[in-house]
């Protein structure tokens, strides 16, 4: 007999007018308003919502803006529709061998819980989220990791784990603007994709995340139901579990699971398990039951405080059962009669390790930290750190990486106030500092950034760092820190440790450009340049200066941009250091030609080179090169540009992603592409590769523009075109109005000679419309004189009126359709 007959696959395009018709409903207007309110045609919208013809991307991304609709669902369905071109190159979120899994690992000893293990999984099916709640050390989170292991096979796509913080003691819970970012960044999600600001937003593109994948997630120590809820998927597969001490009552939708101490057999298992004595008559318990009952009871029955009890015996065989209920007795409650119990087993070494991991904001750490807290040897810190973790005193979360459960931290806490003196804790505390400024300068140093900047000065160099392979040993470096480098940048500066607010944030520039976006390094140097005035050093501050002027500059505010390099620059002369004034130079340029001046950008490049040369930076001298190449193919010098592109290509260097030569091989394919297109291909399309592997998307989208217009000098229009609707594809996925304004004139002089005037003109409009809130001058200049180009023939007057118009800026020419800014 023949199976179900399954349903016929939907036409993707009349699918995608479907929802389109959807969106017109939802607008509440006719076809003519809504085409007037979305800048469309009439004609073309009739033909897009009828399933006639497939609507270009922009005109999908107008309609769901009108309403206020994330358009990013719609994108595959629009791609089945129409594949104009091959989808957006994935490379940089291809390039891990294997989804991401945060998850702690399960524990060997998982005892009892069977019915509570079945609720769990139970509403999951239902309704995909989960609230675990129960007092401290009761055993959510082992439960919760339980079932979290359980669920992963059905949920490949990714498993993570963020931990809230909500009763950690001497932290702030983690708030969900924080934790939505740490989400959203172990996706791999693109920082030019997650909105800059607003919980709101960063929820809505975390539920879109997950809607079109197999998550599950384990939100950990919710302090209440607003701190979760928006952590909470949407629509889709994916699965979220939460644990709490709280009842989060302000949930509605989620059901609750309450765990509840074991039962006095399930608390026996446990400790037999735990501390491997055979189970029945001939182990030490059941030998003595009397005064293992006794143990039960002193923990009270508590999974947490048994496994501390278990260690005990496990590491001592010698001991009978009645010995470990003596030490026990001494404590006053369940949690400190175990924890006093172990640490008591500790030697001096061992125990004021624990006492100074009390010090520490929470989340995971290595032994390098651990190593540098204590101030020892990094073997040392390493054994110690084993020894710890078969007191059931420290869990390794990963392989390398330990965290404390919170019980366990608050009693080190605790102890070490009562134990350590104030002077000995501040000096620690001044050590672990000390360790994430000079860390996370090892790892800027070793991911490729435009220059190189000063190293670490604040505080002490720690005698043991991480060894940084490569760059992208310190970029998942710095993705496994990001938490404890935030929480560092906050303990610093809340005892006052103005040196190390100061030099923080500059090691994480380049982090932040590849996964967290501007906005919060915007803020991160606002408060170091207020560090900076308090230290009242001339150089720090006028580092801090130029660094929120380029922090600015990335985020599109042209004009206070400007203004932070204006204070930035009289003090750097002042300070006579010449490796920070050719970085701002280089950043004045940038800003200079975005602001529409033409050769000011080229001396300021000239200038930086040199003054890289007087502080011995080769590397930074060889980018100075490369962008005064990039700024004589602007103002039409091509075979001046390409000359000095071929002598940065010939410098010396190892790294084969090496950012001059980005720079040096888009400038020289762009420049060569008449005269040797082979050559010129073959440059832009190596400068692909590197922006692709170095998972760089802005310079990834800069890659494909650069090489439209190369394939456009050569006459190769439809190759052209092809590469300019990647870029713009690429740039649609990730929302970066700031960037397509850059590339949206080059993309129409391509629609022009290539035969779309119509569509040339539409895209000069909207980078008119885009340039001057943005601040490009330079990109408003040039839209006036496209527009006036494609109206010559059909509208003198209107052409005469937009080139007057594009005379009010110095735009260079003949290459003025060709500018795609670094």
């Amino acid at each position: 007999m023949d199976g179900p007959q399954r349903a016929p696959k939907a036409d993707p395009q009349n699918e995608l007018a479907a929802r389109l018709r959807l969106l017109q409903e939802l607008s509440g207007l006719g076809v003519r308003a809504l085409a007037r309110d979305t800048a469309l045609s009439s004609s073309s919208l009739s033909r897009y919502l009828s399933g006639q013809t497939v609507p270009p991307w922009p005109a999908v991304i107008a309609l769901c803006r009108l309403v206020k609709r994330d358009p990013r669902p719609l994108r595959p369905l629009w791609e089945r529709a129409s594949n104009p071109l091959p989808a957006p190159p994935k490379s940089s979120r291809q390039g891990r061998p294997r989804p991401r899994n945060d998850l702690p690992r399960d524990v060997p000893d998982f005892t009892g819980r069977e019915a509570q293990l079945t609720t769990v999984l139970a509403a999951v099916d239902s309704h995909r989220v989960v609230a675990i709640d129960g007092m401290a050390g009761v055993g959510k989170t082992c439960l919760a990791m339980h079932a979290a292991h359980r669920l992963a096979a059905d949920h490949p796509d990714a498993q993570l784990y963020v931990d809230l913080h909500g009763f950690t003691e001497g932290r702030e819970p983690l708030d969900p603007d924080s934790a939505l970012r740490m989400l959203l960044g172990a996706l791999d999600v693109p920082s030019e994709k997650v909105p800059r600001e607003g919980v709101e937003q960063l929820a809505a593109c975390w539920r879109s995340e997950l809607a079109d994948r197999r998550v599950v997630v384990v939100i950990d120590n919710a302090a209440d139901a607003d701190q979760v809820r928006p952590l909470l998927p949407g629509a889709g597969t994916s699965v979220a579990l939460i644990t709490s001490r709280n009842r989060l009552i302000g949930l509605d939708e989620v059901p609750p699971v309450s765990l509840d101490v074991l039962s006095p057999q399930e608390s026996a298992e446990l400790l037999a398990r735990a501390s491997g004595d055979p189970s029945g008559p001939e182990g030490r318990l059941g030998r003595d039951p009397e005064a293992a009952a006794e143990v039960l009871r002193l923990c009270g029955h508590l999974p947490l405080a048994l496994r501390l009890a278990a260690a005990r015996l496990r590491h001592r065989p010698g001991w009978t059962v009645g010995i470990l209920v003596e030490r026990m007795a001494e404590g006053a409650s369940e949690f400190d009669t175990a924890f006093a119990m172990s640490v008591r087993q500790l030697d001096r070494s061992q125990a004021r390790l624990f006492r100074l991991l009390g010090l520490l904001p929470g989340g995971s750490f290595d032994a390098y930290l651990a190593a540098a807290l204590a101030d020892v040897p990094l073997h040392s810190a390493r054994a110690m750190l084993e020894d710890l973790v078969d007191a059931h005193l420290v869990q390794e979360s990963t392989a390398g990486r330990y965290r404390l459960h919170d019980l366990v931290h608050q009693h080190a806490r605790r102890a070490g106030a009562e134990q350590d003196s104030p002077a000995e804790r501040e000096r620690a505390l001044g050590r672990f500092l000390d360790y994430y400024v000079h860390a996370a300068a090892a790892a800027d140093a070793a991911m490729p950034f435009l220059s190189p900047g000063r190293p670490a000065s604040a505080g002490q160099t720690p005698a043991a760092l991480p060894n940084f392979a490569d760059k992208n040993a310190a970029f998942a470096w710095l993705v496994a820190e990001y938490e404890n480098l935030v929480a560092a940048f906050e303990t610093a500066a809340a005892v006052g440790a103005d040196a190390h607010v100061c030099e923080l944030p500059r090691f994480l520039r380049a982090y932040f450009a590849r996964r967290c976006g501007t906005t919060h390094l915007n803020v991160l140097f606002e408060r170091s340049l207020a560090a900076a005035e308090r230290l009242g050093d001339p150089l720090q501050l006028a580092d801090a200066h130029s660094d929120l002027g380029f922090a600015r500059y990335n985020a599109g505010r042209m004009t206070e941009a400007a203004a932070a390099y204006e204070a930035a620059q009289p003090r750097l002369s002042q300070a006579g250091d010449s490796a920070s004034e050719a970085e701002l130079a280089m950043r004045r340029g940038y800003l200079k030609w975005d602001e529409g001046h033409v050769e000011e950008p080229l001396e300021l490049f000239k200038q930086a080179g040199k003054l890289y040369e007087q502080a011995g930076c080769p590397a930074g001298e060889a980018q100075a090169a490369a962008s005064e190449a990039w700024a004589m193919l602007q103002l039409g010098h091509r075979e001046e540009a390409a000359q000095r592109a071929r002598e940065v290509l010939g410098m010396p260097h190892t790294d084969p992603a090496w950012p001059p030569a980005l720079t040096a091989r888009i400038t020289l394919g762009v420049a060569i592409a008449h005269e040797e297109p082979d050559e010129a291909a073959e440059h832009l399309r190596q400068a692909l590769a590197l922006a692709r592997e170095d998972g760089h998307l802005h310079n990834e989208a800069w890659c494909l523009n650069c090489l439209g217009v190369a394939l456009r000098r050569m006459g190769r229009y439809e190759e052209a075109l092809a590469s300019h609707r990647e870029a713009f594809a690429l740039l649609d996925e990730l929302f970066e109005e700031h960037w397509k304004v850059r590339f949206l004139n080059g993309y129409a002089e391509t629609c022009r000679l290539a035969g779309l005037p119509d569509e040339a003109l539409r895209l000069h409009r909207q980078a008119l419309e885009l340039a001057p809130v943005l601040g490009y001058g330079h990109e408003a200049a040039l839209a006036h004189e496209g527009i006036a180009t494609v109206l010559d023939e059909t509208d003198p007057a209107a052409a005469a009126e937009h080139r007057a118009a594009a005379q009010a800026v110095p735009v260079p020419v003949p290459v003025t359709r060709e500018s795609a800014t670094p």
